[in-house]
């Protein structure tokens, strides 16, 4: 395997320096000129052919979990109210008109994530610009924060982390103005609001970042009472018109029950924190030693010492939504992507050593990225149960199936129906205590429904039929863990 590896990374090396050498690139992207987005592109198009074209990374669990959603919202069901999962509502909207445009298609979640990172990357870097984040304008950190999209292959496809963060950096944006000396805008306030709230309602952990929009806002930008009050108001109104369309559609109910399930339900570690640490060591390494340059040695305006602290601030709210996330999975780290290409940046800018800098710049924008996709060349080999693997059975062919338990591979032959998606979540509601008014709604999602097959892995349908033996008219035992619909 590290033969394999070394002879890969040698490769690059013999061409990175027959094309350019090191220092002419890093200047290309140090100069302060629009057109360098041109390069930071052709860095996406390049490894999105190689990802595409050559890699064959397999479907994983969560890209499965999120096309199922929205085939069945599709179908005219409503998430909590017909679909037990923890995806939040504008996520499970965005897969619906995904489904609706491209179907089944996983090569639509690759392209769309591409271009929504496009997006994050110039907005980033046009941000650092405007609010004169660093002393210099430079399109170092685009180019590094694509480069760090490049850790997993899972921060490429489009997630409701990716889709949620989209917002967060809007809202961090509005914060970065209201670092400026004397700016007092109250529509930048109410915006700060309602983008973390449409971040919420995209990944619901983004909750999180309540707090860092107040303390952000108190401590760092100034906020008077009332700029608080507006910055809340912002935040609940996007919660609010969610909240409506669910009692429009007689499912407040089930989504006040259902949502606070998802912080409490039990997590699925898909990866280790080895494995990001072991593909993160270097680029931390390297933001670590960007602060304490930029911190110690370099001097700073008062702008941007607020503007520090704000990064600073994300960054540990940033890594706690990583570890209390239920979902494990590279996907995840997302939203540390604009706090580590701050720091980063910082230490290209803070090291006048110029063979340290161009040495680390190589080993981040080229070395980086190889070896990451050779990491997790490895770990597809290692048979990993993050990946799906196509079930192979004739007789699941097309059949309409619900599945209780952690492999989702049979709905890769048939089609998802039932209520129960997430079955770490579902599993929490169905061991909850119940009134009598609670068991019918669930007997009725289960009987509104009536999946021709049940798959159950865990044998939590098996307690089910005690407690409801009005389901034994509907299934009958005909092989380990599998119930069909007579």
């Amino acid at each position: 395997m590290w033969y394999k590896f070394s002879e890969i990374l040698g490769q690059a090396l013999i061409s990175g320096f027959t094309l350019s050498n090191t220092q002419t690139l890093f200047q290309f992207f140090k100069v302060n000129d629009p057109f360098r987005i041109i390069g930071i592109f052709l860095f996406l198009v390049i490894w999105t052919i190689v990802y595409l074209m050559f890699s064959g990374f397999p479907l994983t669990a969560t890209q499965l979990n999120w096309i199922l959603l929205g085939e069945r919202l599709g179908d005219g069901f409503f998430l909590y109210q017909h679909i037990i999962d923890d995806t939040g509502p504008l996520s499970a909207g965005f897969y619906f008109m995904l489904d609706f445009l491209f179907g089944r298609n996983p090569l639509a979640l690759e392209l769309v994530g591409r271009l929504l990172i496009l997006f994050q990357v110039i907005f980033w870097n046009f941000t650092m610009i405007k609010y004169r984040v660093f002393d210099e304008n430079t399109y170092l950190p685009g180019i590094i924060m694509m480069a760090l999209f490049h850790i997993s292959f899972d921060l490429l496809s489009i997630s409701p982390a990716l889709l949620g963060s989209t917002f967060l950096m809007l809202a961090l944006a509005q914060l970065f103005s209201q670092t400026m000396l004397q700016k007092d805008s109250s529509e930048s306030t109410l915006l700060i609001g309602i983008y973390g709230g449409i971040a919420t309602g995209f990944h619901p952990i983004y909750c999180l970042f309540l707090p860092f929009m107040l303390f952000g806002g108190i401590a760092i930008s100034g906020f008077t009472f009332r700029q608080l009050l507006l910055s809340l108001t912002g935040y609940f109104l996007p919660l609010l018109l969610i909240s409506i369309f669910y009692y429009w559609n007689n499912g407040l109910d089930e989504a006040f029950q259902i949502w606070p399930l998802i912080f409490f339900s039990e997590k699925y570690y898909y990866q280790s924190f080895l494995t990001w640490t072991i593909v993160g060591a270097f680029p931390l390494l390297l933001a670590v030693i960007g602060f304490f340059y930029s911190s110690v040695f370099r001097g700073a305006t008062i702008n941007q010492q607020k503007q520090r602290q704000l990064m600073i601030v994300w960054n540990i709210i940033a890594f706690v939504g990583v570890v209390v996330s239920k979902r494990q999975a590279a996907f995840q780290l997302v939203i540390l992507m604009p706090g580590l290409s701050y720091l980063i940046t910082q230490f290209f800018l803070s090291i006048r050593k110029r063979l340290i800098t161009q040495s680390a710049f190589y080993l981040l924008v080229f070395v980086l990225p190889i070896f990451s996709w050779w990491w997790m060349q490895q770990e597809i080999q290692e048979e990993n149960k993050y990946f799906v693997h196509p079930s192979n059975e004739p007789e699941l062919q097309g059949k309409g199936m619900m599945i209780l338990g952690d492999d989702l591979s049979p709905y890769t032959q048939g089609r998802f129906e039932g209520p129960f998606l997430n079955f770490h979540l579902s599993k929490l509601v169905l061991e909850k205590e119940r009134t009598l008014a609670q068991r019918a709604k669930l007997f009725q999602m289960i009987q509104s429904q009536r999946p021709e097959l049940i798959l159950d892995q865990e044998g939590e349908f098996a307690k089910l039929l005690i407690d409801y033996p009005e389901l034994l008219r509907e299934y009958e035992l005909k092989s380990a863990g599998r119930y069909w619909r007579k």
